[in-house]
């Protein structure tokens, strides 16, 4: 595997093809809201309080418009597969972001999409001045929690800000 970058567009190459990492586009919204939806289903998480029913789901490249805020999708030979993204953390303090709603396709794993997808990310809040990130998921996405594990997010006791995801009871937070 090789990588290179250009126009905020991260490739990677592999024997099966190529992995482009860039900006959710409009287009992307429906997408990456069936990939989302299809996570919380294989996980036995498509329910209230959860990216499910989350409005944002629908219309993911509006919920990412900010300055301080981006999302990225994967494609793998032009087809979405994966995405994650950085939002401030809503009613939080103001150098809290969260990472949010990163899900990918079962032929994104094992490619190493989720982390270079986190590695994006916590680059751009990084460069967004944010001291912290904050993330929510469940005890089942057992591979996602090592993974978040891995780039040194701790687990935490309580809930940050107001994500309305209040089913998600798995907190973490890593010192940006």
């Amino acid at each position: 595997m090789f990588k290179f970058e250009k126009n905020n567009e991260v490739i990677h190459k592999y024997m099966n093809g190529e992995i482009l990492i860039r900006p959710i586009k409009e287009e992307d919204n429906p997408f990456i809201a069936k990939i989302i939806r299809s996570n919380l289903e294989e996980f036995e998480a498509a329910i209230e309080g959860t990216a499910y029913t989350d409005n944002e789901t629908t219309a993911m490249f509006n919920a990412y418009t900010s300055e301080k805020s981006i999302y990225y999708v994967a494609l793998l030979n032009d087809e979405i597969i994966a995405g994650c993204g950085i939002n401030p953390l809503k009613d939080g303090k103001n150098n809290i972001c969260e990472l949010q709603k990163m899900y990918m396709l079962p032929k994104a794993r094992g490619k190493k999409v989720g982390k270079q997808l986190i590695l994006k990310c916590l680059n751009f809040a990084k460069k967004s001045g944010y001291k912290e990130c904050y993330l929510e998921t469940f005890p089942n996405m057992t591979a996602a929690i090592e993974l978040y594990k891995k780039n040194d997010f701790k687990i935490i006791d309580n809930a940050l800000g107001n994500t309305c995801h209040y089913s998600c009871n798995v907190w973490m937070l890593k010192k940006l």
